[in-house]
C-alpha cells in the first residue's frame, strides 16, 4: 500500500494501467486530450504488478485499473474519472494539481 501512494504522488497525475485493459487504454486518452501528460504504471509489466493491483484492489478500486491519482491522492477508477470529466470537476481537479495551465 506504501508503494502505491508512493507512486501515486510522484507526478500531477499518475494512472496504474494495464496495456491490455480496454478502459486503461480509454483513460489514458481521456488525460492525453485533455493536454496532460501523466505518469503511467502499466502493472503487466511491472514484476511487482500483482502486489500492487492487490493493493489498489484493498485501496477501493474494483476493477483493480485504471486507478487515477492527481496531486498525490486516489480520485479512483474509470467511472469515477468519467463522472468528474462530463460534470466539469476533472479540469479543476488536473488545475490544482498542476497538471493544466489553461
Amino acid at each position: 500500500m506504501d508503494r502505491i501512494a508512493n507512486l501515486g504522488s510522484q507526478k500531477a497525475v499518475v494512472i496504474f494501467s494495464k496495456s491490455s485493459c480496454y478502459m486503461s487504454h480509454a483513460i489514458k486518452r481521456l488525460f492525453y486530450e485533455q493536454g496532460v501528460s501523466p505518469m503511467i504504471h502499466e502493472l503487466d509489466q511491472d514484476s511487482r504488478g500483482k502486489e500492487m493491483e492487490c493493493a489498489l484492489i484493498r485501496l477501493g478500486c474494483s476493477p483493480a485499473v485504471p486507478a487515477v491519482f492527481i496531486g498525490g491522492k486516489f480520485v479512483g477508477s474509470a467511472t469515477t474519472v468519467m463522472t468528474l470529466h462530463v460534470n466539469g470537476s476533472l479540469n479543476k481537479l488536473l488545475k490544482d494539481a498542476g497538471a493544466l495551465w489553461l
